[in-house]
């Protein structure tokens, strides 16, 4: 059930981020975006003191949101490469 929980996570988060950024992509890469968003939002915030990311929380969400945005504009500057 958690499986679950985190792809449906990951898939609003990568939505997001995507209207946000005005970048389309499919339903499954943006639960790829949404999900590796997350971890590279909580791999920068973990350095944050009383934040926690094992847990699906406010917080966490923009956190993962914000690392959609970066991994997306991350995408965008390499494919322009």
């Amino acid at each position: 059930m958690n499986l679950v929980i985190w792809i449906l996570f990951g898939a609003i988060t990568g939505i997001v981020a995507g209207w946000i950024t005005k970048d389309r992509r499919g339903l499954i890469a943006d639960i790829a975006v949404g999900i590796i968003g997350s971890f590279l939002g909580g791999w920068a915030a973990s350095g944050f003191k009383d934040f926690t990311t094992t847990n699906i929380s406010w917080p966490g969400f923009f956190i993962s949101i914000l690392g959609a945005v970066v991994f997306i504009s991350i995408l965008k500057s390499l494919k322009k490469r």
